[in-house]
């Protein structure tokens, strides 16, 4: 019973990285009132936690796309 469970488990962990990172994103601009912190990562500048989130929340979006296409076809 709890090794069938395990992937239920996992499909819903992983789907569950993308909406976290992105309401992180959306509540840092809502909420933030600090100075932004200009970081520089390879000649990108950061200017705050926000486009991290954002980054972070389209490298988790793979297990939403491949539901995506399930869905599809």
């Amino acid at each position: 019973m709890i090794a069938r469970a395990v992937p239920a488990i996992a499909d819903g962990l992983s789907l569950a990285a993308t909406p976290a990172f992105a309401t992180m994103a959306l509540l840092t601009v809502v909420f933030s009132d600090e100075m932004p912190i200009i970081c520089s990562a390879g000649g990108f500048p950061l200017n705050s936690m926000v486009p991290m989130y954002v980054l972070m929340s389209l490298f988790h979006a793979a297990p939403w796309l491949k539901l995506l296409a399930r869905k599809q076809s």
